[in-house]
């Protein structure tokens, strides 16, 4: 049967089971359905925001085999694949940049498959994503087409399609059969290791204690702290930007509470400090931190050993701590991963000049992670 392409600005009409089967057990959590509608109700995405969603739908017959979050964006904050040099550069040479569309999850710098596909399906589908998505371009109009951390074949999928591949980074860490927390600080050399342990000491002397709070233990008094401390750290900074709501954290609770995990730093019974994650597929995914006091090395304990001796309880096999902090991370166990986004922008100059500075990026960023030699790590 023929394909048939459509553009939605809500996922209010898709039935979450028929959207999830195309994320899929394996998928990005934050590609579902659950998730995207929260930021709909909740109008963290939509008018006024910057972000105007345009799901891109594939159907055969009636069935929705193919799907693509879009959005319209007239900037380019919450995205994390940083275009502001090139929205500069266009603003100098008299061309617009804004508005653009990007296939991404919003606010979420996190890989996985952007090309939503039904079970069986393949090149076709996703042949006709990228045609939708392309006539969206046109129909609004945009000055180009983004897909923001997308897998290593999606990757190649865009570039035989004329994109341009951008490479970034982020810091992983990766469960290599580790029974305690004591094997994983093994591999570090002595010095490293010392530190770890006394980083670790010193929350534990202050009093604090870490407690995982997940799925069905999470009640209304643990999303009020989860709200708090995500505000907490967006208000502390100049550059902090509230993104998210109050009744975004609600939605959450409500709709995807079986994909959130909760770590606290408390003392006295009273949370300190702590952050707000999403488990699924055995990968832990860190988003958001903040603390009601300043406790010394806190912000090392919740937002990397409690994670990453939680992943060693469970046996989950990997722990994406977010974007940024990269010196931190690396010390801490949490290795150099290369993160990919495709472009295609539709000014004339800008994209060839793009496309020279992306490839000078990306010679420099092999350099750069080729120089990370291991110094902290014992010898293989």
């Amino acid at each position: 049967m023929a394909l048939r392409i459509e553009v939605r600005d809500s996922l209010a009409e898709i039935a979450p089971a028929a959207w999830d089967a195309l994320v899929g057990e394996d998928g990005c959590p934050f590609f579902e359905h659950g998730f995207l509608y929260a930021l709909e109700k909740a109008c963290c995405v939509g008018p006024g925001t910057g972000w105007g969603p345009r799901y891109v739908l594939v159907r055969r017959d009636q069935a929705l085999v193919g799907a693509l979050a879009v959005y319209r964006k007239d900037d380019s904050y919450g995205e994390f694949i940083f275009d502001w040099a090139w929205a500069d550069a266009a603003q100098r040479a008299g061309l617009p940049y804004y508005p653009k569309l990007i296939c991404a999850a919003p606010f979420s710098p996190v890989g996985g498959r952007r090309f939503l596909l039904a079970p069986g399906e393949g090149a076709a589908v996703a042949e006709a994503l990228i045609a939708g998505a392309r006539a969206a371009v046109v129909e609004e109009p945009a000055t180009g087409l983004h897909f923001l951390y997308v897998t290593e074949p999606e990757a190649e999928r865009l570039e035989a399609q004329g994109f341009t591949i951008r490479h970034t980074h982020q810091f992983h860490w990766l469960n290599a059969g580790y029974d305690t927390f004591d094997d994983f600080l093994a591999r570090f050399r002595s010095k490293r290791r010392n530190q770890i342990k006394r980083e670790r000491r010193q929350v534990a002397e202050a009093g604090v204690t870490t407690r995982v709070v997940m799925g069905d233990d999470i009640d209304d008094a643990a999303m009020a702290h989860a709200w708090s401390l995500y505000r907490s750290t967006v208000d502390k900074f100049f550059w902090g930007r509230r993104y998210l709501n109050r009744a975004f954290f609600d939605h959450l609770a409500r709709d995807w509470r079986d994909r959130l995990c909760l770590i606290f730093a408390e003392r006295g019974g009273e949370v300190v400090g702590g952050t707000v994650n999403a488990v699924k597929a055995g990968v832990l995914y860190g988003r958001y931190w903040g603390c009601r006091e300043d406790v010394r090395n806190l912000h090392f304990e919740v937002c990397s050993y409690a994670g990453i001796e939680l992943c060693i309880q469970r046996g989950w096999r990997r722990f994406e701590a977010g974007a940024g902090g990269g010196g931190h991370k690396y010390g801490r166990g949490f290795l150099p991963r290369i993160t990919r986004s495709a472009h295609e922008i539709l000014l004339p100059g800008l994209d060839e000049a793009v496309a020279r500075a992306v490839a000078h990026e990306k010679a420099q960023l092999a350099a750069e992670l080729e120089s990370l030699e291991g110094d902290l790590l014992k010898p293989a």
